[in-house]
Formats: C-alpha cells, sequence, structure tokens
C-alpha cells in the first residue's frame, strides 16, 4: 500500500517535473552562453556594472562579483535557478496533502489500512524524489554549460560543488515550510499563488535586506542562508545560517507529522 501511495505521488508530479527540469536546464544553458561575451570584454563589463546602482547590484545579489570569471557569472545565474527552485519545491509542499483534501478524496486514502504517519512518508519521498530528478538536471546541465562556454578559463570545482550542493537543503526548505502552511491553513484551494508567494516574498526580503542593510531579514529568507555569492566569494558556507535553515526544515517537517496525524479530515458526505 506504501508503494502505491509513493508511485501514485510520484507520477501525478512527473509531467511537473519534467517541465521544471527543461526550464532550469535552459536557465543554465541559455544564460552560460552569453559568458564568452562577457568574458572577452570584461574591462567593459565591469564598467557597465559599475553604472548601475548599488541598490540594483545588492537586490540581484552582485555587489562584489566579477562576471568576468567562469563561477562568478555562474554564481548570477544560480539565483534565477534558485527561484526556479522555491517555487517548485512550495509548489510541491503546499500540495501535499492539500490536494486531496480540496479534492475531497483525502478521507478515501487514510480509510485504507496504512497509518497517517506511513502516508505522509509515502508523500514526502515522492516529492523529495521529484526534486531530485530537478537537482541532477541543475548539476548536469550546470557542468555542461560551463564545459562547454567557460572559453578556457579555469574555475574551481569544489567551489561548484559547494554551489549545486546547497540546493538539497534549499529545496527541503521550502518543501517543508509549504507543507506546514497548507496544513495551518484551513484549507488551499489554489497551491499556485501560496508557492509563488513564498518563492517570490523570500526572494524580495532577501533583496530587501541587501538594498536596507536589514540584516535581521537574512535570518528568514534562505536566498541569504544560501546566498550563491557569497558560497563563491568564501568557498563555503555560512555556517550560523545554514544551522538556522536545517533547524527551520526540521522543526516544520516535525510540526507537519503532528498536525497532520491530528488534523480533522473531512469526510464527504
Amino acid at each position: 500500500m506504501k508503494t502505491n501511495i509513493y508511485r501514485h505521488e510520484f507520477r501525478i508530479r512527473l509531467k511537473s517535473v519534467i517541465a521544471w527540469s527543461i526550464a532550469l536546464a535552459a536557465i543554465n544553458l541559455v544564460f552560460f552562453s552569453i559568458f564568452p561575451t562577457f568574458a572577452d570584454e570584461a574591462a567593459l563589463a565591469n564598467e557597465m556594472m559599475a553604472r548601475f546602482p548599488p541598490e540594483l547590484l545588492s537586490a540581484f545579489g552582485m555587489n562584489g562579483v566579477d562576471l568576468s570569471t567562469v563561477l562568478g557569472f555562474y554564481s548570477f545565474i544560480f539565483l534565477f535557478a534558485q527561484v526556479c527552485l522555491a517555487i517548485q519545491a512550495g509548489n510541491y509542499g503546499f500540495g501535499l496533502v492539500s490536494i486531496e483534501e480540496s479534492e475531497l478524496t483525502a478521507d478515501f486514502l487514510i480509510s485504507k489500512p496504512v497509518s497517517r504517519g506511513q502516508i505522509l512518508n509515502s508523500k514526502l519521498l515522492a516529492a523529495f524524489t521529484s526534486l531530485t530528478i530537478s537537482n541532477l538536471v541543475v548539476w548536469i546541465s550546470g557542468f555542461t554549460a560551463i564545459l562547454a562556454f567557460r572559453n578556457g578559463r579555469d574555475f574551481e570545482t569544489r567551489t561548484l560543488f559547494l554551489l549545486l550542493s546547497s540546493i538539497v537543503i534549499f529545496q527541503l526548505f521550502f518543501l517543508s515550510v509549504g507543507l506546514v502552511i497548507s496544513l495551518l491553513v484551513k484549507r488551499v484551494r489554489s497551491v499556485t499563488p501560496y508557492s509563488l508567494g513564498l518563492g517570490f516574498g523570500m526572494y524580495v526580503l532577501s533583496a530587501f535586506s541587501e538594498m536596507e542593510g536589514v540584516s535581521v531579514l537574512e535570518f528568514i529568507t534562505p536566498f541569504k542562508h544560501l546566498n550563491p555569492t557569497y558560497i563563491v566569494q568564501h568557498v563555503g558556507y555560512d555556517l550560523p545560517l545554514i544551522l538556522l535553515n536545517i533547524s527551520i526544515t526540521l522543526f516544520s517537517l516535525v510540526a507537519s507529522y503532528w498536525l497532520y496525524i491530528h488534523r480533522d479530515i473531512p469526510a464527504v458526505v
């Protein structure tokens, strides 16, 4: 029964996984294909960047970024990939249990000889599998784009690994937070507004903290916890923020299990 739930949950997300994977691969390959132009005109590119307002550069995490380097340019692209990954993970989190409740099929599922904890285990595993596929696509397309368009320039492989490895932590944050929010609200009629709000909202908070220097906001948004510019510049993670991120994820997952197990599931009359 648990295997059937997992297969069903994965199957209903397969088209979504393919669509998100194509979009993420396109971001890596299409955007990075213009890197040779920036690299060949490094002085002109840096002069152009210097003309932009500092607030605008901060909003896009481009302060102190050298776009003429392989990883400097890729860290800029990676930010756009993060926005897509956030929306995708949030979408899966919000829809994990709310879709069945909105379609009035949740009571049918829990009537089967399987515990609510096991149901949620299967659902989370299916969602994580879906996110892992998108994660792998980012890894493959990222390495492919860099190797194809680096134009003979060197880059630190370890730094790139650190940058790409941050995706798992990033995805789990939005998956778990989306799940716990969906269980706290009475009813989620459509997951899209919630996932877009969470993904873009967290990005806006990150941009606002950069522009206004509001350091307290960095404790809220994973775009600051896993800032690609910071990772590239320091060749490592901001450990306190990473630990905070993981703590929020674990708390959200524990709270989600408690809320789901004790949730009053409406029955179809």
